[in-house]
Formats: C-alpha cells, structure tokens, sequence
C-alpha cells in the first residue's frame, strides 16, 4: 500500500509488516482479558478525493479513545478535518453516505452499526481502517 494510501483497491492492509497475511488473531476484536489502550492512533486510508478535500498527503491516523468503534473514528475523522463533515457521513453524525464503505480486516462493516467494536489490529495500528468510495455504473 502506499504512503498516501492510493493502493485501497489492489492491497487492502491484508499483509503485515513483514509481508505475510495477517493471522486470524490479529484481527479479532478485543475482549475483557486483553489488553487495551486508553487512547489509540488509528490509521486510516482515504480515498483520493476525500485526500484532496481535506489537503491531506501521506499517511492520515486519529486518536481516539477506548472503545474505538466505527462511530468514533467517524468523530475523529470529522474533528480533526472539519471539512469532511458530510462527506464520509450525513452532517450530525447520521448513516454513512451513499457509494462509501468503511473495511477493517478485509472485512466490509458498511452495514454495521456505529457503536460496533473494531478490531485489536486497527486498534493497535497494524491495520488501517479503510474508507472506501464505492464504484457503480456500467
């Protein structure tokens, strides 16, 4: 993937640092036993048009605290770029908008609630949390 995260179709975060898949581990989200940071750095991958709005070049991550769930990292996103208040999501916080889909762990959450729990490898930053613009037509 590259630094800007312009590879979102071709690699999505689906090796690990030193190239191998992911075990399933990785991915799993957090139960009561492991261990949790007080406050995560997330990265997350935009797609190139949602860079551009927000003047963005290079790798983009957000703090956000524990539980870090889609919704919160929404927060973040919105907080820390206020111009895409409306983009990813309808203003005030509502659905996600039409034609953008979120992934973490080659997992499509779309259709998930806000308040879902992401997994430990987003959490930790070994995975992105993927914000994709979705292609329709023909």
């Amino acid at each position: 993937m590259s630094e800007g995260g312009a590879d979102v179709a071709g690699g999505r975060g689906t090796a690990g640092s030193d190239g191998a898949a992911p075990s399933e581990s990785s991915c799993a989200v957090s139960t009561p036993e492991s261990p949790a940071l007080d406050i995560a750095d997330v990265r997350i991958v935009l797609p190139g048009h949602l860079r551009n709005l927000a003047k963005v070049t290079g790798r983009l991550s957000v703090q956000v605290a524990q539980p870090v769930t889609i919704g919160a990292v929404l927060d973040a996103i919105e907080t820390q770029f206020p111009v895409l208040r409306g983009a990813i999501r309808d203003h005030g916080a509502g659905p996600r908008r039409p034609f953008v889909r979120f992934f973490a762990c080659e997992q499509d959450l779309s259709h998930d609630p806000m308040d879902t729990v992401l997994p430990d490898a987003v959490v930790t930053g070994a995975e992105p949390f993927l914000v994709v613009g979705a292609v329709a037509g023909g």
